[in-house]
């Protein structure tokens, strides 16, 4: 359960908009973001806070892709395979993060720290190929720097984590 101090942030945000669901993505982001995921019972609190149902909630969950509705490590790795990247190399690099990694697409490594996840378009197709972590998008990523990005996430968490 998330604390009050949160439900309250949460329950402004809601008042705030438009309607309802117009602040559903920011809602189930912020529990996401709480939980690691969106957890069956953040999609409980979800729906309290919208005053929506949590069938309504689960709909609008599993048509974004960044909303998880399943664990996902620490890091999620989103590479984009829209065809303006997949044209100038975003399945091999998919290919190649999924063999350093050494999981699937989809997977998530052995230590919890990266999800691996197709994303059909990350919108930055000048800069293709694109990966995305966390909200930073990288482009023109070649192999060689898709490893130096993971290195670097690695570090970042091996800091946060001391």
């Amino acid at each position: 359960m998330v604390s009050e101090e949160l439900q309250k942030e949460l329950r402004s945000r809601v008042a705030h908009a438009v309607t309802n669901r117009e602040a559903a993505v920011d809602v189930m982001k912020e529990l996401q973001w709480h939980y690691g995921w969106l957890t069956d019972e953040a999609v409980i609190e979800a729906a309290e806070l919208l005053g929506l149902t949590p069938l309504q909630v689960e709909e609008l969950a599993t048509f974004y892709e960044m909303i998880y509705r399943r664990p996902v490590g620490k890091r999620v790795v989103h590479v984009c395979d829209s065809i303006s990247c997949w044209a100038v190399g975003g399945q091999s690099l998919m290919a190649h993060l999924a063999a350093t990694l050494g999981i699937e697409p989809g997977g998530t490594t052995a230590d919890g720290m990266f999800t691996l996840l197709p994303c059909c378009c990350l919108g930055n197709c000048g800069e293709a190929p694109t990966l995305m972590i966390g909200d930073t998008l990288h482009g023109r990523v070649t192999p060689t720097r898709a490893e130096e990005i993971l290195t670097a996430e690695r570090q970042a968490l091996s800091v946060t984590e001391e």
